[in-house]
């Protein structure tokens, strides 16, 4: 990538992002910003007619703990487009070939910069507040994500005790970590169908199935919460187990947040809670090892930025697909005149993702 052309796509930038740098030293928050560069290249082998592919850009909105830089592509696309979706502000990289070419292959570069991000529930409120329209959005059930029947039982059962928003997100965050666990057997990040996990008390998943489990149980007792969905770009600092540097093609990974008056959103993740269990260790670890406690206690509250967020998007309708909306953007997405080709099928839809640190 030259120089020239990293400028240019910063320069585009306040096209799909809404820029808030200014002063964003929260309480709570590690002032070192650390920077990364993340490379998606996508390759559709043997396409039929027009090919379409969609790739997730870093969250549009700029936080305290997570900038977007900027974003480059190359390639031999007919037409490559930023897009935001108007519901939830994804941000997109739509690139159309028309048919007749036979190799189509795309290659975008994206920059963030984060910083490792904690909200201390039990200090003051910080006078935080959020705009009402965005609350109600998010106490919203999706297609998967259901905050009825079962789901509102459940979630009202283990909150019985409970008084207050905090307490009850952390007994929702606590049911979790004790009652699921980490199937590896399950393909990609799951799919987050949490009625039918209920139902069929197969409490078994991974990340967008456990943290949906959160924010569906979370939105059913009138806590706005909601799925980060994302990749992770670095090696943990704390646990093996929870990073992932260099090539990242299958390091997706969603986490999860609940909104507490005065403070704002509030990061957890349960999910990464049961990976300390299966994976930190050969062979597992009980819940009472001194590492998955220490991983308990600081997934309440906190996330160490080794991680690229993409969106909070559900039930996404891919701008420009005849096909059926996607229950969540975390992977490129592809479509020829076959039909979609899945995300998780390497012989049909390659690609790769690459991260680095860089010094700014």
């Amino acid at each position: 990538m030259d120089r020239r052309a990293f400028l240019k796509a910063v320069a585009l930038a306040p096209a799909v992002a809404t820029v808030a740098r200014g002063s964003s030293a929260r309480a709570g928050m590690d002032a070192r910003w650390r920077t990364f560069e993340v490379t998606t290249r996508v390759e559709i082998p043997n396409p039929s007619g027009v090919t379409r592919v969609w790739v997730p850009l870093p969250l549009a909105e700029d936080t305290d703990y997570h900038k977007a830089v900027g974003q480059t592509w190359t390639g031999n696309a007919g037409r490559v487009n930023v897009v935001r979706d108007p519901r939830y502000g994804a941000g997109i990289v739509v690139a159309e070939w028309p048919a007749g070419v036979s190799a189509p292959a795309l290659e975008v570069v994206t920059r963030i910069s984060a910083r490792d991000r904690r909200v201390d529930v039990t200090g003051p409120a910080r006078g935080v507040t959020e705009d009402p329209a965005v609350l109600r959005r998010y106490l919203e059930a999706s297609d998967l994500i259901r905050t009825d029947g079962i789901v509102e039982a459940t979630a009202r059962e283990i909150t019985k005790a409970a008084k207050t928003d905090v307490e009850k997100a952390r007994a929702l965050y606590e049911w979790i970590v004790d009652n699921t666990f980490r199937d590896p057997k399950v393909k990609g990040c799951g799919l987050g169908d949490i009625q039918t996990m209920l139902e069929t008390k197969n409490l078994g998943g991974k990340c967008a199935d456990l943290n949906a489990l959160f924010v569906g149980f979370a939105r059913a007792v009138a806590i706005p919460a909601r799925d980060v969905y994302g990749i992770r770009v670095a090696d943990s600092a704390e646990f093996k187990s929870l990073g992932k540097s260099g090539d990242i093609t299958k390091a997706q990974h969603c986490r999860a947040e609940f909104y507490l008056a005065g403070h704002g959103w509030v990061p957890v993740d349960p999910a990464d809670v049961r990976k300390v269990v299966l994976e930190e260790k050969p062979g597992g670890l009980p819940l009472d090892d001194p590492q998955v406690q220490k991983a308990r206690a600081k997934l309440f509250g906190a996330w160490e930025m080794n991680w690229m967020a993409y969106n909070y998007a559900h039930d996404l309708k891919l701008p420009g697909s005849p096909g059926t909306p996607v229950p969540f953007l975390m992977y490129p997405q592809a479509e020829t005149g076959d039909g979609r080709r899945d995300s998780l099928d390497p012989e049909h839809f390659r690609y790769t993702i690459k991260s680095r640190e860089i010094a700014v």
